[in-house]
């Protein structure tokens, strides 16, 4: 049995700071077109980690900075209706 989330979840990425990889866990509770994307913080967008559809359920993706500098970056999620945005840092 699968168990589905009751709300849209953004989590925290850990380990964070991170070098040079580090995990972003996000759950749907429900099937969504699921756009997840990395910026600099000019708004420059440097990765695109997930862009189609999903299952509801819990998510794990895994993003590898290791051809960017160290820095603050953002990681936005848009699923449906839901939109959130946090902040990771890379230390190189």
């Amino acid at each position: 049995m699968t168990t589905v989330p009751a709300d849209f979840r953004l989590e925290q990425n850990y380990p964070n700071p991170f070098n040079p990889s580090t995990s972003i866990d996000y759950a749907l509770p429900r099937d969504s077109n699921v756009k997840l994307e990395v910026f600099n913080l000019i708004g420059e967008r440097v990765r695109v980690l997930q862009d189609g559809w999903q299952n509801a359920g819990y998510h794990k993706v895994v993003f590898r900075a290791n051809q960017l500098p160290s820095g603050v970056y953002t990681y936005r999620i848009q699923a449906g209706e839901f939109v959130e945005t946090k902040k990771l840092m890379l230390v190189k």
